[in-house]
Formats: C-alpha cells, structure tokens, sequence
C-alpha cells in the first residue's frame, strides 16, 4: 500500500485495463489504412493502423475474416470496420480486433447487390441447367460495349490476332454512369435482332461503384431473356457482377471473352490435322478389317455353299432311286394289284358276313318270340280291365238301359228347361236312332 492506494503488478494492472475494455460494446469505424503488414505468412493475419485527419489506433483483421471479406487491403485504403477493442496482455497494448471488413462507402451497396443476387438465385436465373452453350467456332459475334474506350480496340486486335475469319459487329452503349442500364438493354436487343453466334458484354476494370451498372435487376434479366448467348468479361478477375452470373458464360477480362468466342487458326488447323489423321488410321484399320472380314466371310460361304450342294446332291439321288420316279407306272401297277387283292377278299368275306348276320336274326326272333308272350300278359290285363271301365262310362250304354240325350236348335246337349223356348225344334238321341220333336210346353220340378 502507497498513501492508501493498492500497489498492483503490471500484469494485473493490465487484467484491469483489458476487463474494462472489454465493456465497450462493438463498434463500426471508417478509416484509412496506414502502417500495413500482412497477410502474416505464417498466420495469414494482418495488421496496420487505421486513422483519420486527427486519430491513428492499432487494428487487427483475424485471417478468416480477411479472406471472406473479399477486400484486398493496401496503405492508403478507406475501409469500415465492424469489431471491438481488445488489450493484448504480454505489451499491454490497445487494438481494434475486426469482425467484419469493407471497402468504406460500398458496404450498403454490396449488400443490396447480395440481395438482388439471392433473389434472382432463387427464381432459377443463375441455374446452370437454364444457360445455353455458347458455340466453339463462332463465325459472327457482336459486341456490346461503349465505343470511346479501349475495350472494343483490344477485342478487335485478340479476334485478329486469334482469328480474323470471324465477323464482328458493335453495337455502343454507356457502361457507367446515369441511364447506362437502358443503352446496355437497348443495344442487346439491336445485338440479338442480328442474329449472330454469340454477344460479348464487356467493359474495363474500374471501382465497385463503376460497376454498379452492370449489378442493374433489369439489365441482368436481360441478358438472362436474350434469345442469343451472352459472354461477359466486365472488370477484371477479382470483379464478379449480376449479369456475370446471369451470363451464359463469365470470363475475367473482354479479352479473355474474346479468346473464348474465337479459336485460334493454330489450333483449329492443328485440331483438323489431328483429326484427320485419326481418320486416315481409323479408315485403314476399318478396311483392313473389312477386308479380312470379307475373306473369313467368303470362306464361310464357300464351306456353306460346299455343304448345301452336298445336302442337295445326297436328296436327288435319294430320290432318283425311287420306283415312283425311275418306273412311273409302277404306283398304277402296284395300286391295281391292291385293287385285285382286295377285291378277292371282299368276295369271300361277304357270304361268310351274311351268313353270321343271318344267324344272328334267326338267333335274336327266337328269343323274342320266347319272351313276347310274357312281356305282353300284363298290358293284355290292363287292357281288358279298362275296356270294361269305358264300356260302363259309355253314353251309348247308359243309352241302352233306356236313357235318351236330348240336343238343341244348335246341337249342344241340354241340361236345362231354361236352353229352349217353345217352338224350338229338338234332336232327342236313343240307343238305336234320333228322333226329331218340337217344344210344345215347359214344366219345372
């Protein structure tokens, strides 16, 4: 103790100062890079200092943060940094550790270009299956760029240089600046009306907010739209806008989407010697197996053509020896002695078949002459008894016993006094005639 006030070592002294840093919540600071050394070799970190007109503090950028945060940093630089204070307890020093790394001023513009760029991810514009392939030999290209600057120049000399059989037409636009979005579109269309291989979209390097043309929603869903393929080669490497995503084919540079549109006549030429000596070998090694196909095949058919006529030959002979064929009136001969020998046994099989036949009638009467007598004593019973039975139900007997059937006017029998009037004329039926009378009178029971 000092006059009341604790003494502390420096590490402790340190503790204090770290704890108390550590309070402060995060910060956002814009400043100017100053000092720089790094990426570390080792570590991959970086460090430098980061000032303004009045302030300088000591900064820190952790290697994943550095690498993901796409920023090439360099003395000089204007950059936002999201992070926090830290004290560093072996020197006791105070440093502004990032968590988060931007070139100053285009941090709300990366975000809104991100944003647009996971909405048109989402809808399927940056697909790989919706991009068309762009020719290998394009023949006629037209190039969409503004007509003041050296890019159409260095895209004319690579197709020239690489191959001046390919066609090129221009069609200007702006690149940057207010309103550039509607001459790109306007020009892709007087381009795709055309009608050629492919369009190269390009323009020069140049800041983030140079390129911010190119990160247009309208623009890119142009050339997402445009019925012809789209090269882009806006910036250089490090540069990748909405409409490289969109673009049927993305190279770094204009001339580096120049080279891809148009082979140089050294390769095709050394491509085409290629292939035909390919085709020359091909065509030899076709026709020497032809040919040695060809001989195998006639071999072949020679041992076949051997075997048939053999097989042939082997059938004629059979058949030549044939009686039907060597003497023909064989098969009539031959036929006539069949007809004769079996005309002999149907003459003496005949008599013998009859007279079984006729022994068996004689045979089959007699039995049923042995058995009629029986078989028929029942029906004659039967018979006698239902004669009997009809002769008492007879009218004609009933008749006999002195009855008589009494008809009217239209020969039906009467049952009643009420079927005549008097005056009719009757038909009265006795057992040995019928006699006519007429109704004089009625007289009821």
């Amino acid at each position: 103790m000092a006059d009341g006030v604790e003494v502390l070592s420096v590490h402790e002294a340190v503790g204090i100062a770290s704890s108390y840093v550590g309070e402060i919540p995060t910060l956002v600071v814009n400043g100017e890079v100053s000092g720089f050394r790094g990426p570390n070799r080792r570590s991959g970190h970086c460090y430098f200092s980061l000032k303004d007109s009045e302030s300088s503090m000591d900064a820190i950028v952790w290697r994943g943060v550095y690498e993901s945060s796409g920023v090439v940093l360099k003395d000089g630089l204007q950059v936002q940094m999201t992070g926090s204070f830290s004290v560093y307890k072996n020197s006791g020093r105070l440093s502004f550790v990032a968590k988060r790394l931007e070139v100053a001023g285009e941090g709300a513009l990366r975000q809104k270009v991100a944003e647009l760029a996971r909405k048109l991810e989402r809808e399927g514009l940056m697909d790989v299956s919706r991009k068309r392939p762009v020719p290998k030999f394009c023949s006629r290209i037209v190039v969409v760029t503004s007509l003041s600057g050296s890019v159409i120049d260095d895209v004319k000399r690579t197709l020239a240089r690489r191959n001046p059989l390919v066609r090129i037409q221009v069609a200007g636009c702006m690149v940057q600046g207010p309103g550039a979005e509607r001459t790109i579109i306007r020009a892709l269309g007087i381009a795709a009306a055309a009608k050629p291989d492919a369009i190269l979209l390009v323009r020069g390097g140049g800041s983030f907010e140079d390129l911010m043309t190119f990160n247009d929603e309208a623009l890119a869903r142009a050339v997402a739209a445009c019925s012809v393929p789209v090269v882009t080669g806006i910036g250089h490497e490090p540069d990748t806008s909405i409409c490289d995503m969109v673009s049927d084919m993305r190279c770094s540079t204009p001339t580096a989407a120049a080279e891809a549109v148009a082979p140089s006549i050294d390769m095709l030429e050394r491509t085409i010697n290629e292939r035909a000596g390919r085709l020359r070998k091909v065509a030899r090694d076709s026709m020497g197996a032809l040919s040695d196909g060809n001989q195998m095949m006639g071999e072949r058919m020679a041992r076949a053509f051997s075997v048939s006529f053999a097989r042939h030959e082997a059938y004629v002979d059979s058949l030549a020896s044939r009686k039907c064929l060597s003497t023909p009136l064989w098969m009539v001969q031959n036929r006539q002695d069949q007809l004769n020998q079996t005309e002999d046994r149907l003459h003496a099989a005949l008599p013998r078949g009859l007279a079984a036949k006729a022994a068996e009638v004689d045979s089959s009467a007699r039995r049923l002459r042995g058995v009629s007598g029986w078989l028929l004593e029942p029906f004659r019973s039967i018979v006698a008894r239902s004669a009997g039975t009809l002769d008492a139900l007879s009218p004609l007997e009933v008749l006999s016993r002195g009855y008589s059937i009494s008809k009217g006017p239209d020969g039906r029998v009467l049952s009643s006094i009420d079927s005549v009037e008097r005056g009719d004329s009757l038909s009265v039926v006795l057992a040995d005639g019928e006699i006519r009378a007429t109704v004089n009178g009625k007289t009821s029971k």
